[in-house]
């Protein structure tokens, strides 16, 4: 029984750096390579939220190491977000960031290349002339 459990212990430890960068970077570059638009956003869409929960997770460390599940409900909601069934990347995105997007920097009609574009990159970036574009 004690083999059976650290392979578990192994299997477990090994499927975090799997599900969460292994898989989505192999999904990344074959998106990049395809011609499809869906599969780009999706992708964009999980590194963002990727990015965005690796950073709560490291500023609130000290009290998130008091919930126990913590790693386990983590690795679960990845797996959710990476999982071309459920596109919960894509989902969140379309349902939430991309709603608050629309919302301040300009109405439904927010078309990349448009006017609208170019005010939110002139919020992002810093004005340095021409050149740095």
């Amino acid at each position: 029984m004690s083999r059976f459990w650290t392979l578990l212990i192994y299997l477990h430890s090994m499927a975090g750096p799997g599900i969460m960068l292994l898989y989505p970077l192999y999904a990344s570059v074959v998106a990049i390579e395809s011609t499809s638009k869906l599969d780009d956003e999706q992708w964009l869409a999980y590194w963002i939220l990727y990015s965005f929960l690796t950073l709560m997770e490291m500023l609130l460390w000290s009290i998130l190491e008091w919930v126990a599940i913590w790693y386990d409900l983590k690795l679960a909601f990845v797996a959710w977000l990476v999982l071309p069934q459920f596109r919960g990347a894509a989902f969140i995105y379309e349902k939430f960031v991309r709603e608050k997007i629309i919302r301040k920097y300009g109405g439904p009609g927010l078309q990349i290349g448009g006017k609208d574009k170019n005010k939110f990159v002139d919020f992002v970036t810093d004005k340095k002339g021409e050149e740095a574009y």
